[in-house]
C-alpha cells in the first residue's frame, strides 16, 4: 500500500494495520512487532562475542615545522638533568656573546672619540627641542 504524505515523501505501508497506526502517530518503537522495537531492546541477532569493543584513540606525535617526530621523541626521552645543563651552557654563550658584542661596541666608542680628539662639541644641558626664548 503506497501512502503520499502532504511534504510529497512516498511510504510503501505492508498494510492498512501500519498506515492506521501512522496515522495515529503512534511510535514504532513502542509497538512489540515491529523492527524499530526489536532493534532498540536488543533481540534477535546474537553476537558471539559478546559486547562490543570500542577501539582507543591512539596518540600520534607530528613533526613541527623545523624538527621531525625522532627529534622531539628523543628530547622528550632525555633526563632532566642533561637538558638542564645545555640550557646553561646555551645561556652562557648568548651572554658570552653579549659581553663580547659590548666590548667590541666600547672599543669603537673609544676609537671614535680618539679620532675626533678634545674637539667634540659639548651637548650638556642643551635641549634640541627646546622653544627659543623669543615670545610667539
Amino acid at each position: 500500500m503506497k501512502f503520499v504524505k502532504r511534504d510529497g515523501t512516498p511510504l510503501m505501508l505492508i498494510n492498512r494495520k501500519s498506515k492506521s497506526l501512522m496515522q495515529q502517530r503512534k511510535k514504532p518503537a513502542k509497538l512489540t512487532w515491529t523492527l524499530r522495537w526489536r532493534i532498540m531492546n536488543k533481540k534477535g541477532k546474537v553476537d558471539e562475542g559478546g559486547k562490543k569493543r570500542t577501539r582507543r584513540a591512539v596518540k600520534v606525535q607530528r613533526a613541527i615545522v623545523g624538527t621531525s617526530a625522532d627529534d622531539i621523541k628523543k628530547l622528550r626521552n632525555q633526563k632532566p638533568e642533561i637538558r638542564s645543563a645545555q640550557r646553561d651552557a646555551a645561556l652562557r654563550e648568548v651572554k658570552e656573546r653579549a659581553k663580547a658584542a659590548k666590548a667590541e661596541k666600547a672599543k669603537q666608542k673609544m676609537a671614535q672619540q680618539a679620532k675626533a680628539g678634545g674637539a667634540a662639541k659639548s651637548t650638556k644641558g642643551f635641549n634640541k627641542n627646546a622653544r627659543s626664548g623669543a615670545k610667539r
